[in-house]
């Protein structure tokens, strides 16, 4: 059986998954619905899982609890994984390029996919990750079953280089660091110059989504709020547009970067709803 195949039992608490790849070993943990489901419990381990693919600082412990939340809200499987470099995976000392949003779904999303017995999935992705799950679904076809973006970018927006180039400001203060050290421990810095540093460097200016939204052929959510710091709506609003399948944009009044941790209970059900209609 594989390891989205869990028992009623396994999936009352999360699991935790070591992924192994050329640049050293990806963590990963998965959660799934409640054991009192039952049959529905047993029926959802035999459906596609939601894979989340994290922002420029995160990992799966920034995630909070959201994934749970997913997980009982969608009734299916949700697993999340730290990239390389970043929370408990393998650390890096290499500096990014401008093609590492495709490159993740070329090699260490179907690593994980293939090491955890993952058939088919749904690619759920926040603000960069949001770029590689669109790489994912471009890339994976026959595998993606629908797509989910929040605050995802396209290209590099003014308005995303202004808030990267502020931020860049506050983490020189050592109390911000050190919040964030939390999380990445001695890959701290190497995290920060992997979102600062690639993000404003003239080779990372002329990346965009453009020729690859058009190869998304599954079904599209592409979640942002209005008052996003990061990008403007002109991102949902161009995914809904080009990509090749079923898809729309939705605008969160009153939510800024992080949707799905200033309004948990919402994201989770306006996924839900979305995922009605998909099939596996």
């Amino acid at each position: 059986m594989s390891e989205t195949q869990a028992t009623t039992q396994d999936q009352q608490d999360p699991q935790e998954h070591w992924i192994e790849t050329p640049k050293g070993r990806l963590f990963a943990r998965s959660w799934g619905p409640d054991a009192a489901q039952g049959a529905a419990s047993e029926a959802a381990a035999r459906r596609a899982p939601i894979v989340l693919l994290h922002d420029s600082l995160g990992c799966v412990t920034l995630w909070g609890t959201f994934p749970q939340t997913l997980a009982r809200a969608t009734n299916r499987r949700v697993i999340a994984y730290d990239r390389a470099g970043f929370g408990a995976s393998g650390a890096r000392t290499d500096r990014l390029t401008a093609a590492f949003v495709r490159d993740e779904a070329r090699h260490d999303f179907p690593a994980l996919c293939d090491q955890l017995g993952i058939d088919r999935f749904i690619a759920f992705g926040h603000s960069v990750g949001g770029g590689m799950a669109i790489e994912c679904a471009a890339q994976h076809p026959q595998r993606c079953a629908a797509l989910v973006t929040e605050a995802a970018q396209t290209f590099a927006e003014d308005r995303t280089l202004a808030g990267i180039s502020a931020a860049r400001e506050q983490f020189r203060d050592p109390a911000q660091f050190a919040r964030l050290a939390r999380y990445h421990g001695d890959k701290t810095q190497w995290v920060l110059d992997a979102w600062i540093e690639t993000w404003l460097s003239p080779e990372f200016a002329d990346w965009s989504l453009d020729t690859v939204l058009p190869h998304v052929q599954c079904a599209t959510l592409a979640i942002h709020g209005s008052l996003d710091e990061y990008g403007t709506r002109v991102h949902p609003e161009t995914i809904a547009a080009r990509v090749s399948g079923p898809a729309r944009a939705a605008i969160m009044d009153g939510v800024r970067h992080v949707p799905h941790r200033e309004q948990e209970a919402k994201v989770a059900a306006m996924v839900a709803e979305f995922l009605q209609g998909v099939e596996g």
